[in-house]
């Protein structure tokens, strides 16, 4: 058919394997630890050469970028689907929904919570375009705070701290476990108080 689009089946098999070289790049990490991951084990999942992958992702910095993106976008559409639900008209309840639901996507992936907020690398900093999400989320909690009366950026500060000590917390002592998860209703209740909720 004439003037009908054409596809982009280079394009197209490009993009799948990029998709493909990093969910190996996440079994990886899951398997080894998001810091041990290495560009021949990638290669092996993929059934390719380690030097194959360059023609996809620069370096291993790349394939962690990459990843990094998608773990805050990951992020960012948890939290913005508790928003899109409707937060409690309580304040206190509000701010209890906000950080349980954090708190579930922080820990239930310790290799992706890792790469989100622990400097895995003293070399890799993230791209600005696989930050974008990380802000984004930052600005959807700071929209959610002014709802709850809270405008201070030092309130969201403190909130993050605590909220990610205690993922911090589950993750290294009580892996997959709720030890820290059962805390956090009472340590989102004390920091409700301090706000004056």
């Amino acid at each position: 058919m004439l003037g009908a689009p054409t596809r982009d089946r280079v394009a197209e098999r490009r993009q799948a394997t990029r998709a493909e070289i990093l969910a190996a790049a996440w079994d990886v990490a899951h398997e080894k630890g998001i810091a041990a991951l290495t560009l021949k084990d990638v290669a092996d999942r993929v059934g390719m050469r380690a030097p194959s992958l360059y023609s996809h992702f620069a370096s291993k910095n790349a394939i962690y970028d990459a990843m990094f993106g998608q773990a805050w976008q990951g992020c960012l559409d948890a939290m913005q689907a508790v928003a899109d639900a409707g937060l409690p008209k309580d304040p206190r309840k509000a701010l209890t929904v906000m950080g349980r639901a954090y708190f579930d996507y922080a820990v239930a992936d310790q290799s992706r919570n890792q790469l989100m907020n622990v400097r895995i690398s003293a070399d890799f900093q993230p791209s600005e375009e696989a930050y974008l999400p990380s802000l984004a989320v930052w600005e959807l909690a700071q929209e959610n705070f002014a709802r709850i009366g809270l405008s201070a950026e030092d309130d969201l500060d403190l909130f993050s701290a605590v909220v990610g000590g205690l993922v911090d917390a589950q993750l290294a002592n009580d892996p997959g476990g709720d030890r820290y998860a059962r805390q956090l209703d009472r340590a989102l209740g004390m920091l409700a108080d301090h706000f004056g909720l």
